[in-house]
């Protein structure tokens, strides 16, 4: 049982959005267990922040601007990850992107195209160049940040749904079609989780009340609370789960 632990000494983990809110923290506590790191995001501004941050803690953490959308920026990313660490181990898809939209029958198709975007073709891009180079090496772990709002629509945020319930089923049929090359896929699914991201809908506090008498835990989580879920499908306590979507979201579903 020497093998079952959350130790990831020796990985290369490469988390998207890892400049800050949930991504910052999942790197954080990789970097913490011994994984080097490597994040990305859109503006090289954060990135710069993020990385000065770490070093701050001790921490030394790589940064890549990319667009996960954009298959030559995700080339360059992958690239820049063959390059510096000659191997991916664990890949966790944060990126996303969460506007407050009309109706989904009266949305603007540009809307839709920006969201579906992000959320999806983002993380199908990201996970085939992750595929590749985990193939060569025999094995890895593709996480995916989902939420609930995946199987819980939710007025002003249908697009997302539609967007994350697509991300789970991603999620499963690469499970199913990875698992003879060693490559477990998941899914972690929060409820709203107290970030930048999400700041539109419980910065008011009389709305963050209303939010959290849906989740009977009774409050709405911080970042760190979600992280333990990922370090676990990161490591080798999981090495039999995959297909899986994990709820971290207070009971939300339960109800």
């Amino acid at each position: 049982m020497d093998d079952m632990n959350l130790d990831l000494s020796g990985k290369v983990a490469l988390i998207t959005g890892g400049s800050r809110g949930l991504g910052k923290a999942i790197a954080e506590a990789m970097a913490r267990k011994g994984a080097r790191i490597l994040i990305c995001g859109r503006k090289q501004q954060n990135l710069d922040q993020a990385v000065g941050d770490f070093r701050k803690m001790g921490l030394e953490v790589f940064a890549q601007a990319a667009h996960v959308a954009k298959p030559d920026q995700v080339d360059l990313l992958f690239r820049t990850v063959e390059e510096q660490f000659g191997r991916l181990d664990i890949l966790v898809n944060n990126v996303g992107m969460n506007i407050l939209t009309p109706s989904v029958s009266e949305a603007d198709e540009g809307l839709w195209d920006k969201i579906l975007e992000t959320n999806l073709k983002g993380t199908f891009l990201a996970t085939k160049q992750a595929v590749a180079l985990m193939k060569k090496q025999g094995g890895g772990r593709i996480i995916n940040i989902s939420s609930i709002a995946a199987r819980k629509a939710t007025l002003g945020m249908g697009i997302y749904c539609i967007a994350k319930a697509a991300v789970e089923m991603l999620t499963r049929v690469c499970a199913v079609e990875l698992a003879q090359h060693h490559i477990n896929v998941n899914a972690v699914a929060p409820c709203m989780v107290k970030t930048k991201f999400s700041q539109t809908f419980w910065a008011d506090e009389g709305m963050e009340k209303e939010i959290s008498k849906t989740i009977p835990m009774g409050r709405i989580p911080n970042p760190r609370e979600v992280v333990g879920t990922v370090l676990y499908l990161a490591s080798d306590l999981s090495g039999f789960v995959t297909g899986e979507i994990i709820n971290v979201d207070g009971g939300s579903m339960a109800v």
